[in-house]
């Protein structure tokens, strides 16, 4: 069990988690939340070595990720760094990396009625103008009051967020975000409960992974 309290605000600098073995030969992760055992709801930056893989499974609620660096694969393709792919609950692969990867994941998090499998290279989509100032938007889903997108923002950029009714979750991929009460950099992960709202701003500008509505009120 880690972070599991989701009323609070939690802040998590995942350069500093140290690497855990997982049930697989070569492949390691940075736990960041859990709740339960090997099958559990959580959120991990895992690493493969070269060469490794991980046998067949199911998501029984779902798995989505992020390539952060290196070339992920399965039977169903490669997916290089950028790269989002949400596989839906009651999916299954068998993952493995021939040059070895590293990916933000998240697991049982999703609705089990939200069916669709979506695979997007971030760095080649185009995303639209935000509704502040120097922010770009590129959706990457969304399922009932769930959304997941990719924020790209340029430098004195600012944005007073609205109300979270169902929380939010940013991972910090590139520059620095600022809010009131603190920066983070590269590798920073945030989650804002249920209700939450703030400022957030930055000034150097900053790339984020950003999920909201998926987190249950108190």
């Amino acid at each position: 069990m880690l972070n599991t309290d989701l009323g609070g605000r939690v802040v998590v600098d995942t350069a500093t988690l140290p690497w855990q073995p997982s049930p697989e030969s070569g492949v390691q992760r940075r736990l960041i939340e859990r709740d339960g055992g090997e099958v559990a709801r959580a959120t991990s930056v895992v690493r493969y070595a070269p060469g490794s893989r991980f046998r067949p499974h199911s998501h029984g609620l779902g798995e989505e990720f992020l390539v952060l660096d290196g070339i992920f694969s399965d039977e169903f393709g490669d997916y290089g760094p950028g790269t989002y792919v949400r596989n839906p609950p009651g999916s299954s692969h068998a993952p493995f990396s021939e040059r070895g990867c590293t990916i933000f994941v998240k697991l049982r998090h999703m609705l089990a009625q939200d069916s669709a499998r979506v695979v997007i290279d971030t760095a080649r989509a185009h995303g639209y103008p935000g509704v502040a100032q120097g922010l770009q938007v590129l959706p990457l889903h969304a399922f009932r009051e769930q959304r997941t997108a990719l924020l790209r923002w340029a430098p004195e950029a600012e944005y007073g967020a609205p109300v979270h009714a169902g929380g939010e979750e940013i991972l910090v991929l590139d520059g620095v975000l600022e809010h009131p009460h603190g920066r983070y950099p590269a590798g920073a992960w945030v989650r804002s409960p249920y209700g939450s709202t703030h400022r957030l701003f930055t000034q150097q500008g900053c790339t984020i992974f950003v999920k909201t509505g998926h987190l249950p009120s108190a």
